[in-house]
């Protein structure tokens, strides 16, 4: 614990004085509330004389004390509410402790306090709960780092980024603006389900303890249990095992997943991340493009009520139909170079032209991988569909049915970054294996994202699965663009950080 600084011993040092008051500062009883901030300053008038009888607890965030009364704002979860205390009101006896020690002396700015009265407004034309009784519910023992405004404008604010992700706690107390942006992430995934739902689509829980990982091209986070004597990964998708419910008779599987990649950090990037995985039987990458369309579109319209959302600089419009483009003619278009026949030699030797760095363990859709996210992907801003990739570089996706050479797949590109990723699932077991075969071979070279063999996987499909269209879509990224958000970690409550220094 770094050393206590002299505001939070004076914190300390009242919460002692409060105790020997005989006053509780973290009472167990429950406070009755029955309205909220928001509320209250949504639909007060003072004419129709409404909220005569409020309590509502909240946190102080500011006060004025001018002598035997006090003008204050606290803030609940929803929004801030000015208050108005008068010693004689909350005091009715002769022992005047309660307003003259405890609230003007040992309350500070950050506790917790309950409060109920009337609401009136003051001849400034503010609306104002006039309390009648206040109790500590929680006395903080450390200082706010309050936001301050002067003249319309914000200073000595809580922006320090590392310190928001860090303290997100405090982040949502003080930048109250903050919250916004989870609840429109969660308005994102409740849509999100709440369209599977209505389709028939099934929740479903798989494990995210694997004895082999896979579904993607990732280093796994490893873990040993000790009972069983195993070693264990943290998934990196939960694309096989839905696979294996589509084997099993679902006709259409969801899951919002937690997933853990062992990668770098990148303001895209967070080792642990969300996505929505969605499989459904007797479906093609066609239909599924339609679906992503009509999904997203859904999103948008429910965040923002339009389909346009500004992202900086952009106005991105998630209208269908979205724009579509195959891999090659994207990378075509924006580097003048046509890879479609190059062989891996060739498309080394027309990577490094391009300035993209080239190593030995790289095949060659890895080439055409880093090619596309070097040269194409940031300018594809707009809503776009990239289809019909190499089959290199999609170990599990449906060899395409009249393009030699490339699978049945998409990704949905939006502001630069790949939103989705889906296929024509490959559900021919010997094909499978081959392609697994391969992968175990570019691991060899050292691939450290090279995909392994999962026998059990192999043997699921080769009980039968149905044609069948799987899509991923990455919440953190679809967040961020729906929230205007520069980094990955402005959408997550908790992103991971370097280990914390004590001062």
């Amino acid at each position: 614990m770094s050393e206590m600084s002299e505001l939070e011993r004076q914190r300390r040092d009242s919460l002692e004085e409060i105790k020997k008051l005989g006053i509780d500062p973290y009472p167990a009883e429950l406070f009755a509330v029955n309205t909220t901030a928001a509320e209250i300053n949504r639909e007060f008038e003072a004419d129709k004389k409404n909220f005569q009888e409020v309590s509502i607890a909240g946190r102080i965030m500011t006060r004025r004390i001018m002598g035997n009364a006090t003008f204050a704002v606290i803030q609940d979860s929803s929004d801030r509410l000015q208050i108005y205390i008068r010693r004689d009101d909350i005091c009715p006896t002769d022992d005047k402790t309660l307003y003259n020690t405890v609230f003007k002396k040992l309350l500070d700015i950050g506790d917790i306090i309950g409060v109920t009265g009337y609401m009136f407004v003051t001849q400034t034309g503010e609306k104002t709960l006039h309390v009648t009784s206040l109790k500590l519910l929680c006395k903080s023992l450390r200082p706010l780092p309050i936001v301050k405004e002067k003249d319309g404008e914000v200073y000595d604010a809580f922006a320090d980024p590392e310190l928001r992700y860090r303290q997100r706690y405090v982040d949502l107390i003080v930048n109250h603006q903050v919250k916004e942006t989870f609840v429109k992430r969660t308005i994102l995934t409740n849509t999100i389900r709440e369209y599977l739902n209505n389709r028939g689509y099934l929740e479903v829980e798989t494990p995210i303890l694997q004895p082999l990982y896979g579904g993607a091209a990732a280093r796994p986070f490893k873990t040993h249990h000790n009972t069983l004597d195993m070693t264990l990964y943290l998934r990196i998708a939960n694309e096989l095992y839905l696979k294996r419910l589509i084997v099993g008779g679902f006709d259409g599987v969801y899951e919002f997943a937690k997933d853990f990649r062992n990668e770098g950090m990148s303001r895209f990037h967070n080792p642990e991340f969300t996505q929505v995985e969605l499989y459904v039987a007797y479906k093609d990458y066609e239909w599924m493009m339609e679906l992503v369309e009509e999904m997203v579109e859904q999103v948008a319209l429910r965040i923002h009520g339009s389909t346009e959302v500004q992202v900086g600089e952009h106005l991105i419009n998630f209208k269908r139909p979205w724009k579509r483009m195959t891999m090659y003619e994207a990378i075509q278009h924006f580097t003048g170079v046509d890879v479609s026949e190059m062989d891996e030699a060739a498309m080394a030797a027309a990577a490094r032209k391009l300035g993209i760095e080239v190593d030995a363990s790289m095949g060659r859709g890895k080439l055409i991988d880093e090619i596309f996210g070097e040269t194409c992907e940031p300018h594809l801003i707009q809503p776009t569909f990239i289809t019909d990739y190499p089959v290199e570089m999609s170990p599990l996706a449906k060899k395409h049915r009249s393009k030699p050479g490339l699978v049945e797949r998409f990704e949905g590109i939006c502001n630069g970054k790949e939103i989705c990723n889906a296929f024509s699932e490959l559900n021919d077991p010997i094909d499978q294996r081959a392609r697994f075969e391969e992968q175990l071979e570019l691991g060899k070279r050292g691939d450290e994202e090279a995909m392994v063999l999962d026998e059990d996987f192999l043997r699921a499909i080769e009980f039968g699965m149905p044609p069948t269209a799987g899509l991923g879509i990455g919440i953190d990224r679809l967040s961020m663009i729906m929230t205007n958000s520069k980094s990955i970690q402005d959408v997550l409550f908790f992103p991971q950080m370097r280990a914390e220094r004590d001062a």
